[in-house]
């Protein structure tokens, strides 16, 4: 029977230098990954990247981590073959990279929108093909999206807009690496509680995230904690395999499809 435990695996994860990426590098080490390479986009994020780093091998794996703009295809195999070449194929292929932009349609500009495009659509379609090219067989890939996917709210165009096609690509990746045991899913948490949430809302806005989920009441914040969101990542990646194609929100009850 196909192992599907964490345990002597390797991962690389886009984004894992901080927040929820970080997280989910540190508990896969935990969990016994072998190797874990993190991914983090510029020098802003680098010292965060090599704390990540340090925990990882601290916790007994080896780590690398791996500087990249992910917004070409180039980047993105080679951000794949480096892993490669420092670990072998993956098992794991996580991707949290995301932009998020608050703003009202008549007010986005084409930048504005070829950026937004580029970060949480392109990057996220050629990670998914990059994993699938490389990872060995009954591999996992998990991207991380959200849950304004499933709900009905003005100024979150570009960004609901480009994770959207996130899910048609997991549902063609599914269908397509099937045949060699990977399982592909999306996972979208609610407004979680990082600098990126803050950083786009307003006092009020604020207010109201932080009341929206069913489960608000019995949170710290009334927000997604990252910490919430770990345990899914970890299941979809181990005995959670024979869920596949799917586009999970993990929210607390903010809402749904």
């Amino acid at each position: 029977m196909t192992d599907h435990s964490i345990k002597g695996k390797t991962a690389i994860i886009a984004g894992g230098g901080k927040n929820l990426g970080g997280l989910i590098a540190r508990d896969l080490a935990a969990q016994g990954a072998r190797a874990i390479v993190v991914h983090y986009n510029s020098a802003a994020t680098a010292e965060a990247a090599r704390e990540t780093v340090a925990a990882i091998e601290a916790a007994g794996a080896q780590a690398l981590a791996i500087q990249a703009d992910l917004t070409t295809a180039g980047a993105v195999e080679k951000l794949f073959a480096d892993a490669v070449a420092a670990f072998g194929r993956p098992d794991i292929a996580i991707n949290t990279v995301g932009k998020v932009l608050k703003k009202p349609v008549l007010d986005i500009s084409e930048a504005e929108y070829d950026a937004m495009s580029a970060i949480n659509a392109k990057s996220a379609f050629f990670f998914i093909k990059e994993a699938g090219r490389t990872l060995n067989d009954h591999g996992k890939i998990v991207t991380l999206v959200t849950s304004l996917l499933g709900a009905f709210t003005p100024f979150y165009s570009t960004y609901a807009g480009t994770k959207a096609p996130v899910e048609h690509f997991t549902r063609a990746a599914a269908k397509e690496f099937g045949e060699r045991g990977i399982s592909v899913n999306a996972v979208g948490p609610g407004p979680m509680d990082t600098p990126f949430f803050y950083g786009q809302e307003s006092a009020d806005a604020q207010a109201y995230h932080k009341s929206a989920a069913a489960l608000s009441p019995f949170t710290d914040t009334g927000l997604t904690d990252i910490r919430d969101i770990v345990p899914h990542i970890r299941f979809l990646v181990s005995e959670g395999w024979w869920m596949t194609g799917q586009t999970i929100l993990v929210n607390g009850g903010y809402t749904t499809k």
